[in-house]
């Protein structure tokens, strides 16, 4: 299954502050919906609240190991388009749920998702962010040994970039 993490991460790697983001980029939220819409977005229930309403035209499929029914209400969706929310005991569960549909499907963060997710995914998408913002979420450190640049497409202030896993090297004796 292709699996590809999304998110706006400064230089410093940071991703988040007081659970929300350091830095509004409306051209990044554009693209985000653009990209995930009709796919499934895996995310944690703190990410999923503190986004503040449901993501239209996608699955969020949003991990935590509470019972659902004990939490507040849904947040509203918008304009009657299709949305769904399904609940995921751990990121194993969510991930099965992911690969039982034919959509594309993105992690969307928080910090602890995308380090739980990190063995599991072929791709990233980011918005590299040309900020060091104060911080207390953080992305995991992209290896250039590991994940390969595919594309950058620069912007003022920021750059969409695309990587890719790269292919795990023969183990020794397999050549």
């Amino acid at each position: 299954m292709k699996l590809t993490a999304i998110a706006a991460v400064a230089r410093n790697r940071v991703i988040g502050r007081d659970q929300g983001m350091p830095w509004n980029i409306p051209e990044d939220f554009r693209r985000f919906k653009q990209v995930t819409l009709g796919c499934n977005l895996i995310m944690g229930r703190v990410t999923f609240y503190s986004i503040g309403k449901l993501l239209p035209g996608r699955t969020s499929i949003v991990v935590s190991r509470g019972d659902p029914a004990v939490f507040p209400d849904l947040p509203p969706g918008e304009n009657g388009l299709a949305t769904e929310v399904l609940w995921a005991h751990s990121l194993e569960d969510a991930l099965r749920i992911a690969a039982e549909s034919d959509r594309p499907s993105f992690v969307g963060g928080g910090a602890h998702i995308y380090a739980q997710a990190w063995p599991f995914l072929t791709d990233l998408d980011i918005t590299e962010v040309d900020a060091s913002p104060a911080g207390d979420a953080f992305f995991p450190e992209i290896d250039p040994a590991i994940w390969r640049e595919v594309s950058r497409e620069p912007r003022e202030g920021f750059s969409f970039v695309k990587y890719t896993r790269r292919a795990a090297a023969p183990a020794s004796g397999d050549e």
